[in-house]
């Protein structure tokens, strides 16, 4: 480690000058031999460099959702060319290029952090080594050695022996306690911003091994933290103790506001996003409208709860425009799920009952003149009713009508059973003959 710190021994002129400066302004309200004036200028050297680090952390984010959707064309590849590896890495290349990411770029604010890191620990170990580093003088390392964190000094180590501990006017219990806590809270975060990012931020509808990887990350990385930490000066652990909780913090905050399509954050961020509009009536910021504009923009292409989103709004009166904002829809106008007018249903008329159907038979063949088809002339085979008039005259009655050709001057359609096919000629029927039956 101390080889490490000294390959960016570079750096440490500018880490020692910039938590001077936070120890003239923190000292001159708490004292300045206080492990107050001491662990706030470390707090505050960490919240410098992650501010500054912001454009890089952007660009991560960016990076890895590139990679999470390159990740089943790379699965193809692997699978292609199993049994060449170098072309397969050339595949690969070529895929990085054709889309613009870079593997690299994930770990980026890891990678920029890094000499900060070491040039702190390069200039911690010089005050527990009561060595001048930087702009620090002599002055300034005796009371940085003075300074105590709960009890612990802060260029004190976990392993350190007891004489050492004592030599910084400090008991070795105090140290171990407060090191011991300091090494559990640092892994805890680590692991819950790691959780945090896999629960919640993941695109559940893609299984690709990124996501195994992350999640074996999710364990890796808190046991390192607890093997290496019990090594780290307690001003070292106060230093990636205040990162991890920063990167917790700003991860929690990305993944609210920004969160990745297809993922469990995306449908609740999507839910608020709804209850706002309705609420509103209008998109009230720009992170709204970029929203509502990435949604409308990709269409049919939709996931499952961009869909929900789009189809809630326009439940509520509201529809999504290419722009980003919202109107007011037509009550009698619909919309597709990609913004655009819906073509209304046909509405299929409704089914009559079997009651209706035959009432209505009967009032048809009244309106003809009462006729109704004849079973044994009927060569369609359909069914027929007899009138009132028929039901209730004797059996004999068509008998004696034929017989007497109608003479019982009862006019055609009434009480007679005759065709009612469209086209038949009207008027008076000429009468069967009796032998022709």
């Amino acid at each position: 480690m101390d080889t490490i710190a000294g390959f960016f021994s570079f750096i440490t002129t500018p880490v020692s000058w910039v938590i001077v400066q936070f120890h003239k302004l923190y000292g001159a309200i708490f004292g300045p031999d206080t492990g107050w004036a001491w662990g706030l200028s470390i707090v505050s050297l960490v919240i410098l460099i992650r501010i500054c680090l912001i454009p890089l952390f952007v660009k991560q984010i960016k990076a890895t959702r590139a990679m999470q959707t390159l990740q089943p064309e790379m699965k193809k590849i692997q699978e292609r060319y199993k049994s060449d590896k170098q072309r397969q890495s050339e595949e690969m290349m070529k895929l990085y290029k054709e889309s613009g990411t870079n593997p690299l770029s994930s770990c980026l604010p890891i990678l920029a952090q890094s000499p900060f890191f070491f040039a702190l620990y390069h200039v911690l170990n010089g005050i527990a080594s009561n060595k001048k580093v930087g702009v620090i003088d002599q002055q300034l390392l005796d009371s940085a050695r003075d300074a105590h964190i709960f009890g612990a000094p802060l260029a004190v180590k976990f392993t350190d022996s007891a004489d050492k501990v004592a030599s910084l006017g400090a008991s070795l219990t105090d140290v171990r306690v407060v090191t011991a806590l300091m090494i559990i809270l640092m892994s805890a975060s680590q692991f819950f911003t790691q959780r945090q990012l896999m629960t919640k931020n993941v695109d559940t509808t893609v299984k690709t091994p990124f996501m195994q990887q992350q999640k074996m990350l999710m364990y890796v990385f808190p046991i390192m933290f607890a093997v290496f930490g019990i090594n780290f000066p307690v001003g070292v652990l106060v230093y990636w103790l205040t990162t991890n909780v920063w990167t917790m913090g700003q991860q929690m905050y990305v993944i609210r506001q920004n969160p990745t399509p297809g993922s469990k954050a995306q449908a609740s961020y999507l839910e608020r996003l709804q209850k706002h509009i309705t609420d509103a009536g209008k998109t009230r910021s720009r992170g709204q409208v970029r929203a509502v504009k990435a949604i409308v923009a990709k269409g049919r292409d939709r996931n499952e709860y961009e869909r929900k989103f789009i189809n809630g709004l326009n439940k509520a009166g509201f529809a999504a425009q290419a722009d980003g904002t919202v109107i007011v829809s037509e009550p009698e106008v619909t919309t597709a799920e990609d913004g655009t007018p819906a073509t209304p249903k046909r509405q299929q008329p409704k089914r009559q009952s079997k009651a209706k159907r035959q009432s209505g038979t009967t009032t048809g063949g009244k309106a003809d003149g009462g006729a109704t088809s004849d079973p044994a002339s009927d060569a369609s085979g359909t069914k027929t009713s007899l009138t009132k008039s028929e039901a209730s005259a004797p059996q004999d009655a068509p008998a004696k009508a034929k017989s007497t050709g109608g003479a019982s001057g009862n006019q055609p359609g009434q009480g007679t059973r005759s065709k009612a096919k469209s086209g038949q000629r009207k008027g008076q029927q000429r009468p069967k003959h009796p032998s022709k039956k």
